[in-house]
Order: structure tokens, then C-alpha cells, then sequence
């Protein structure tokens, strides 16, 4: 089943700057100041991280430090998904990161809610293939595409926690992870999505009832009659819809851009946009620029494309993907790591009804019933604590939630690091 991860994040306390280099390849990675960039007090690093000599691969990162107190507080690894997505892109530049880019690609602005308020910043564009990330053998590009986008977080932990218990100090001291809108299990996620479709309106009785009917979810692939309902309703009921924030615009200038929808493999669908339903646009000027790049030390290999939000190529050629994360989550639960699952309510691809229905199944116990949270004097979503578990909504977000509802997510994040409840007033 095709799928989506974007806003996807772990804590990690471990610092970055000093980990496998020497402070003169440190200094080789700081950025000085990018190109139309305001004045700001903290440091930043970006460039290459090799993984695999043999291949010729390389992973690229851009490191923000906390603008405060750097030494003392946490280091979050923020990964989107896609498959293919470039962090950079969407989770550096629309969601979290300390900068916005002007529509004409000239300059940066300063986010008011960026999350390096509260937390060193690691942006990491994976796999290889994705914005500058790069290999130089295309049969492994191809691999990468297949087998290692699958659910990032929740498997990364699992390898770093794994990796710890044979350990009499941990590696990496790793305090948990905070997904959102993340596909969660196959079968759940494809009853609530479809029930998200119909209780918003966007399908008819009809094709409610006809794609239950003819579509198991437990299956990777579909029957025909299945995909005829599938598509019948999105070809002729969607409209012409954000579905990743179904009451905001679509961006009219927009080029036509490879997406998969959440229920169809094969169908092309338009990326995600947010209240400027265009800065995907802004992100693809502004890091196409050469100074750009060279400010970044990016594209230090010359890589024969341009750089894109998402890569297609890997898109169209994953297929590996885990049926259910449920096992992995009760697993690292068990195993005392701080897990938090976030859901925006306006989302039609990974919607909130998907991961309800998932997270029911887990059979989890209520340590605090369900209740409204607050941001900014007004209700920010609903949430319920569980035994190892918090799972919160936040009210008239999309797919990436810091996008479209900034100061609710930073208030989110907060609570996150926190290890405390949300607010209720």
C-alpha cells in the first residue's frame, strides 16, 4: 500500500558536532551565512556524511544548534519521509527550521515558532538519491529506493535500542521519538482513511461502501475491482483538492509533481502545500541557486539533475514497506523509550480516524483520559495519555503539522521534551 511519512522526528542526546570528526572538518561544514539570510547568533553546519565508500554514498545534513544553552539542551533528528522526501525541503524549510524563504527565491525570513527554540536541530535528507544526498552506483540508488524508506522512525529506533542492550552504556541515549500523520499499520490505516473520506464528505455512500466491499487491506496488492472503486472515487468525487489539507487552497502556479495518494500506488497526485499553498515552489528556487549551494558545501559532486523537493525516481520504485509498526511500538514501549504519536485533523492521506484505529488496536491503558489541550489561549487539539503512549490531535493542521498550525506544534514539541502532559488550559 502506498504511503506517507513527513513530519517524523527523534530525540537523540548526543551531540553531533564532535561525533567522527576533527574540529578542522567541523569548521569545513560551518556555514557562515546563507545567501539573503537575516543575522542570527546561533551556528550552523551542513555538508556531507559518507555511509558507504563502497558505493560512493553520501548522505547530506544542515545542523542547527538551540539559540540558547546549546551544550545543555537535546539534539532532534528530523526526518521526512514520501518515500523521498528531502528534509531540507519540508521539514528545514516549512515546518520546523529557524528560516522561511521569500516567494521570489531571494531571501530568508526568521520563523517565529522554529523548533531550535527548544533543541539543537539535525536535518538529514535520506536516502541517498534524495536533494543532495547521492550515490554513484544507480543499481543501489534503485535498492535504496525499494528498501530503505520505509517506516524511518520507529525502525530507527528500534536498531538503536537494540543496539544499546548489548551495551553497558548506551551509545546513543536515546529518550524516544514523536511521529505525526505517520502511517502506522496497513489494515487500520486503510478502514480509517477510507472513513475519514466519507464522514468529511469528499466521497459518496456509494463509493464508501463499494471500496470497503471490494478492497482488503491486508493485501500489498489490489483486485481490479478494488482499484475501480478506489479510482472511480478519486477521479470523480475528490475534486480538485489539497488532500494533504483538504479547506486550504491548492497552489495554482504549481507544476504538475509525481505524489502517491495514500490508497493507490499507481496514482499520481500533487505534494503537499500548506497556508501558502506554494513554498515547495520557493524551496526548489532557492537551492537550485549556486550560491546556495556553496554556502551549503551542496553538490559538492556535481550531481547531473536538479534538486527537488521529492525524488520521483524513488517514489515510483518503493515497495518494500513493513505491514504494521504495532509490534515495534509496543516493543520500545515495553523497553521504556517516550513515544508520542500527533495527528492533524485536516489531513486526508494519513488521516487522524487511520491512526485511531491503529493505535486501538495496541489495547493500550488510559493514564489520562481524553481531553482538550491548549495553545495560545485556544483549543490546540484533544489528546489521551496511555501507558507508554500520548496520542494528540491538533485542531485545523494538515499533513505537516509546524506548516500549517506553527505555535500549536512548538507548544506540542514543548510538552514533548518536557515528558509532561499538555497543556488544558
Amino acid at each position: 500500500m502506498a504511503s506517507q511519512w513527513r513530519t517524523i522526528l527523534m530525540i537523540l542526546f548526543i551531540s553531533l558536532i564532535g561525533v567522527g570528526e576533527s574540529a578542522t572538518e567541523q569548521e569545513l561544514d560551518r556555514i557562515s551565512a546563507l545567501p539573503g539570510q537575516p543575522q542570527v547568533t546561533f551556528s550552523q553546519y551542513s555538508g556531507y556524511i559518507t555511509v558507504d565508500s563502497t558505493h560512493g554514498r553520501a548522505l547530506f545534513y544542515w545542523f542547527t544548534e538551540a539559540t540558547t544553552d546549546p551544550q545543555n539542551k537535546p539534539l532532534v533528528l528530523w526526518l521526512n519521509g514520501g518515500p523521498g522526501c528531502s528534509s531540507i525541503a519540508y521539514g528545514a524549510s516549512e515546518e520546523i527550521g529557524p528560516f522561511r524563504i521569500n516567494k521570489d527565491g531571494s531571501s530568508l525570513y526568521l520563523n517565529k515558532y522554529s523548533w531550535n527554540k527548544e533543541a539543537n536541530i539535525l536535518f538529514l535528507e535520506s536516502p541517498a538519491g534524495v536533494g543532495f544526498s547521492y550515490t554513484n552506483t544507480s543499481s543501489e540508488l534503485k535498492h535504496s529506493g525499494d528498501r530503505r524508506t520505509g517506516h524511518y522512525v520507529p525502525q530507527l529506533a528500534k536498531k538503536i535500542y537494540d543496539y544499546n542492550k548489548n551495551l553497558s552504556k548506551p551509545f546513543i541515549n536515546l529518550k524516544g521519538f514523536i511521529v505525526g500523520n505517520a502511517v502506522t499499520d496497513n489494515y487500520y490505516d486503510g478502514i480509517g482513511t477510507v472513513s475519514y473520506w466519507w464522514t468529511h464528505s469528499i466521497i459518496s455512500d456509494r463509493s464508501y461502501h463499494s471500496i470497503l466491499s471490494q478492497c482488503n487491506f491486508t493485501e500489498t496488492k489490489y483486485s481490479s475491482k478494488c482499484d475501480k472503486a478506489i479510482n472511480y472515487a478519486l477521479n470523480h468525487e475528490f475534486g480538485d483538492i489539497d488532500q494533504y489539507s483538504i479547506y486550504t487552497p491548492i497552489c495554482k502556479a504549481s507544476k504538475n509533481t509525481t505524489r502517491s495518494i495514500r490508497l493507490k500506488n499507481t496514482l499520481l497526485h500533487r505534494r503537499v502545500y500548506g497556508y501558502d499553498p506554494c513554498t515547495e515552489n520557493y524551496a526548489e528556487k532557492y537551492y537550485n541557486r549556486p550560491d546556495v549551494q556553496k554556502a551549503m558545501h551542496a553538490n559538492a559532486t556535481g550531481i547531473p539533475y536538479r534538486w527537488t523537493a521529492c525524488s520521483d525516481f524513488l517514489l515510483k520504485n518503493w515497495k518494500d514497506s513493513q505491514f504494521s509498526m504495532l509490534p515495534t511500538y509496543k516493543e520500545l514501549m515495553e523497553g521504556g523509550l517516550r513515544i508520542w504519536v500527533f495527528s492533524g485533523d485536516t489531513d486526508s492521506v494519513v488521516p487522524v480516524t487511520a491512526t485511531r484505529f491503529s493505535l486501538n488496536h495496541l489495547n493500550l491503558t488510559v493514564k489520562t483520559r481524553w481531553y482538550p489541550w491548549y495553545s495560545g489561549g485556544q483549543v490546540g487539539g484533544w489528546t489521551e495519555v496511555y501507558e507508554g503512549l500520548t496520542f494528540a490531535t491538533v485542531r485545523g493542521a494538515g499533513h505537516e503539522v509546524p506548516l500549517f498550525q506553527p505555535e500549536r506544534a512548538l507548544t506540542l514539541f514543548r510538552s514533548f521534551l518536557a515528558g509532561a502532559e499538555l497543556p488544558k488550559s
